[in-house]
């Protein structure tokens, strides 16, 4: 199995669990499932940089990344750097994160949050609404062309942008949906976890301008994202090259200046 095919399935499992233990109907009365989400693709839109900075602590590809940091301090210190949202990695078996981190990041800023998760049940959708996020991400490897309809149309229902990850021609073809705000070319293979930012570029041209355009992984220079700029991309999803530091706030502050200069 890859690495997907063995999140997924463990995923499954998980929000199985999940369901029997604390069901949607415990979801919808949490005190943040009422609240006006702020929008991700709009902040993309209006923002000179584009940057969504990313909270995670390890990956399968990298191992652990940074252990030390505090997400509230993550998440003040990008938003004082002035990204345009943040994404929230909630997977705690491999990932390292947890749904904890995210309406701790919620409680400490304004700015929109993602929350990064491998989403297989609209369950996860009820639960990222009464975690406090913005948006969701949905992965088109995983996901039948059922699933990808009806989950971006229940994120809708709930004002939650959908962010919608595709890493090859067949997968975007099928995801021109009206249900998504943001299109995201994600330049590693989830199957081999090779990056290269080509695939960006390569698809940029098919995905249409109602769409906002997002890349994803490999960014770790400002040349990187004045490179996609002229493909139409308007977000740029950073991870690992904030988080890898001791502050992570403080280097997407530099990363940006550098970026406005």
């Amino acid at each position: 199995m890859t690495i997907l095919e063995t999140i997924t399935a463990y995923k499954h499992k998980e929000v199985a669990a999940k369901k029997n233990a604390f069901p949607i109907s415990l979801l919808e009365q949490a005190p943040l499932f009422d609240r006006t989400p702020n929008s991700l693709a709009t902040a993309l839109r209006n923002s000179h940089t584009g940057i969504i900075a990313e909270h995670k602590r390890r990956s399968p590809s990298k191992s652990l990344i940074n252990a030390s940091s505090e997400v509230q301090d993550v998440a003040s210190g990008y938003e004082t750097a002035g990204v345009s949202g943040m994404s929230v990695l909630t997977d705690t078996k491999f990932f390292g994160g947890s749904l904890d981190d995210l309406l701790v990041a919620r409680d400490a800023v304004k700015f929109p949050l993602l929350r990064k998760e491998f989403i297989v049940d609209p369950y996860q959708i009820f639960e990222a609404k009464a975690y406090g996020a913005d948006a969701i991400l949905l992965i088109a490897a995983c996901l039948s062309n059922y699933q990808l309809k009806e989950f971006s149309e229940i994120a809708k229902q709930l004002s939650l942008d959908v962010l919608l990850e595709v890493h090859s021609k067949e997968e975007l073809d099928r995801s021109l949906l009206p249900s998504v705000d943001m299109l995201g070319v994600n330049n590693r293979n989830l199957k081999t976890f090779e990056v290269s930012i080509e695939m960006s570029k390569t698809l940029a041209v098919d995905i249409p301008n109602d769409f906002v355009k997002v890349s994803e992984s490999g960014i770790s220079s400002v040349e990187t994202i004045k490179e996609l700029k002229p493909y139409g991309f308007q977000g740029f999803l950073i991870g690992e090259n904030f988080m890898k530091t001791t502050h992570p706030g403080k280097s997407a502050s530099e990363f940006i200046k550098k970026l406005k200069a």
